[in-house]
C-alpha cells in the first residue's frame, strides 16, 4: 500500500546511525531533562489534563519523508508526549498502586536499550543469563524463601505461563502436543481464585483457550480472604459434576485491600487433591523484606510457583515480574521447543541455561539489569526502611480517617494501602454515598493535584490511596487529605453537616467551613 507522505525540504536521506559525537551530546541533554523531570515531577498535573483526540491533533498525520533533527524530536518530547501523560512516577500518584521507576532503573534501562541483547540462550547473553539467576537469588533470600527456587523475571505474564505448566501435567491430556480443539474426549478443566483475585486470571483463562468458565470465584471471609471451606466444597462438586479440577491461584495483597488469603491451608487441600497451586504476592510479597512483615509470606514455601513484581513495590521500572517456582522442569516441559537455528552447544558440561525453554515469549532484553542496580544501590537496609516508611504513612492516613467524623475507614490497614470513603452523619443511603465518593474521587483527580483509584468492598463505592513511590512523603499525605476535603466541601456546598462530638458535655453542628486545616486535628 502506498503512504503518501509530507512534502519536505530537499535534504539527502540520512544513511547511517547517530555518530558517536551526536550521541554524547544529545545523550547528556537527555539525561539533564530526565533529572530536571524527575526533580520537578512534583509540580506538573498528576493526572494528564488533555481530552481524547488531542494528542493526536498535535501529531501529523502522515510520516515524514526526511529525516529530522534530535533537537526538533526532543523539542516534541517535551511539548506533545509530556502533557499527556500520567504522572505515575510523581510522588502524588497514589492511585491502583503506587510504583516509583527509580534512578538506578532509569540509568539500567538506558544501559539496556545500548546493549540490545537477548537472553533466550545462554549464548545469545551469558550475563543477562546468570545475572538474573544470581540477582533472583539475592531477592529469595531478602524474603526468606527457602532454596532452592527456581526464578526468571517474565514481562508481566507469569500467571499465563504458570497455568500453561499446570495445565501440562493434567495426566492424560497432552494439550502441548494434541491441543484443545475437537477432541471429544477432553474433559473441561477448572482451576480457583478467590473473589478477590487480579483480572489477569480470566485473560489467561481466555489466552490458553480455557475460557472463563474454567475460572470458578470463591466467595471471601469478612477480611475479603479466600473461604477455604468454600473452596473445597467447590472443588467436591466440581468433581461430582465432571469438570477436571488442576490448580488454584492464591492472593498474596489483593488488589483492593490487600487482603492475604490463608496459604498454608490451600495448600493442604492442593495436596489433597493433586492441584497446582500458585500465589499471586505480586504487590504484597516485596513486605516479607520486614521481619515484622514475613508473615505475608507463610506457607508460600509450599506452593508449585510463586510471582513477585518488583516494578509494584520495588522501585524498579515496569515490566518486571518474577516468577519462582520449584518445579522448574514443568515449565521446561511445557515451552521447550529449540529449531535448530537456535540450537545451543556452548556452556560448561552442558550446564548452561536457557531461558527460553521456560517461556512463551521471545524475545526477552537484559531485565535483570535493572533489578540488580536497583538492590545494589538501596542495599538490604535501604529497601526495608522505605517499605517500613510507606507502610507508616498508610498507617498515619489512615488514623486521620478515623478520627474523622465525615469519613470512615472500610478495611484495617495492614500495608500501604487504606480503603475508606465520606460518610458524612447526615447521609445514611448507600447509593448516595456511592454517588457521593465517586464525585470526590473525580474532583480530586481532575484537579491535577493529587491521583487517587477506587474499588468495591461488598458493594460500596471505596476509595483507595495506596502509597509506594519513593516520592510520597507526609507532605504528599497531607496533601491528599486536604484535597479530599476541599472537594467533599465542594460535593456538599453550603448545607451545614453534622460534624459531631461531645465537647464539653454538649453537640455541636459544625458546617465544613468550621473545619481546621490540620488534618489530624479535624474536630475543634
Amino acid at each position: 500500500m502506498h503512504i503518501p507522505l509530507e512534502a519536505g525540504p530537499t535534504p539527502q536521506p540520512r544513511e547511517g546511525d547517530m555518530d558517536a559525537e551526536a550521541l554524547r551530546h544529545y545523550g547528556h541533554q537527555v539525561v539533564d531533562w530526565i533529572a530536571n523531570y524527575i526533580q520537578s515531577v512534583h509540580t506538573r498535573p498528576v493526572l494528564a489534563q488533555v481530552k481524547p483526540g488531542d494528542i493526536q491533533d498535535m501529531l501529523p498525520s502522515h510520516p515524514p519523508s526526511q529525516g529530522e533533527e534530535m533537537d526538533q524530536i526532543l523539542a516534541d518530547v517535551e511539548r506533545v508526549i509530556l502533557p499527556g501523560l500520567t504522572q505515575w512516577n510523581s510522588g502524588r500518584f497514589m492511585g491502583y498502586f503506587g510504583v516509583t521507576s527509580a534512578g538506578p532503573g532509569i540509568l539500567a534501562n538506558m544501559l539496556e536499550g545500548a546493549f540490545n541483547v537477548s537472553r533466550m540462550l545462554w549464548k545469545t547473553a551469558p550475563a543477562a543469563t546468570e545475572l538474573e539467576q544470581v540477582t533472583l537469588d539475592w531477592l529469595r533470600q531478602m524474603l526468606g524463601l527457602p532454596a532452592p527456587l527456581f526464578g526468571m523475571i517474565h514481562h508481566n505474564s507469569a500467571i499465563t505461563n504458570v497455568l500453561a505448566a499446570a495445565r501440562e501435567f493434567v495426566p492424560g491430556l497432552h494439550i502441548r502436543q494434541q491441543g484443545l480443539a475437537g477432541r471429544k474426549e477432553m474433559p473441561r478443566l477448572r482451576f480457583y481464585a478467590s473473589e478477590e483475585a487480579h483480572s489477569s486470571l480470566e485473560k489467561a483463562a481466555i489466552l490458553l483457550g480455557l475460557g472463563l468458565e474454567s475460572l470458578r470465584k470463591i466467595e471471601t471471609d469478612d477480611a475479603y480472604r479466600i473461604n477455604v471451606e468454600a473452596l473445597d466444597q467447590a472443588i467436591r462438586e466440581d468433581l461430582r459434576e465432571g469438570w477436571w479440577p488442576f490448580a488454584v491461584v492464591a492472593t498474596v495483597g489483593t488488589t483492593s485491600t490487600t487482603s492475604v488469603d490463608p496459604v498454608e491451608s490451600i495448600a493442604d487441600l492442593c495436596e489433597r487433591y493433586g492441584l497446582w497451586l500458585h500465589v499471586d504476592a505480586a504487590y504484597a510479597g516485596v513486605a516479607a523484606l520486614m521481619p515484622e512483615k514475613r508473615w505475608v509470606l507463610r506457607g508460600c514455601e509450599r506452593a508449585d510457583s510463586l510471582s513477585i513484581n518488583p516494578h509494584k513495590w520495588l522501585f524498579t521500572p515496569f515490566h518486571c515480574s518474577i516468577l519462582y517456582t520449584r518445579r522448574p522442569q514443568a515449565l521446561r516441559a511445557t515451552f521447550s521447543l529449540t529449531p535448530d537455528y537456535l540450537q545451543n552447544t556452548e556452556g560448561r558440561s552442558g550446564q548452561a541455561i536457557n531461558l527460553m525453554d521456560y517461556d512463551a515469549s521471545l524475545p526477552h532484553g537484559f531485565p535483570a539489569l535493572k533489578l540488580w542496580m536497583t538492590l545494589r544501590y538501596f542495599g538490604y537496609d535501604g529497601l526495608v526502611a522505605n517499605i517500613t516508611e510507606h507502610c507508616r504513612l498508610a498507617r498515619l492516613f489512615a488514623d486521620w480517617v478515623e478520627t474523622s467524623s465525615d469519613w470512615e475507614l472500610l478495611f484495617p490497614t495492614h500495608l500501604s494501602v487504606v480503603c475508606f470513603r465520606a460518610h458524612p452523619w447526615a447521609i445514611q443511603n448507600e447509593e448516595r454515598l456511592d454517588h457521593l465518593n465517586e464525585r470526590v474521587l473525580n474532583r480530586v483527580n481532575a484537579s491535577g493535584r493529587c491521583f487517587l483509584s477506587a474499588t468495591r468492598l461488598k458493594g460500596r463505592y471505596t476509595l483507595r490511596l495506596a502509597i509506594g513511590n519513593l516520592r510520597t512523603h507526609e507532605e504528599e499525605v497531607h496533601l491528599a487529605w486536604n484535597e479530599l476535603h476541599t472537594a467533599l466541601r465542594q460535593e456538599l456546598g453550603a448545607t451545614p453537616t453534622l460534624w459531631h462530638t461531645l465537647r464539653q458535655g454538649r453537640l455541636r453542628l459544625l458546617s465544613f467551613s468550621d473545619a481546621p486545616a490540620k488534618p489530624n486535628n479535624l474536630l475543634p
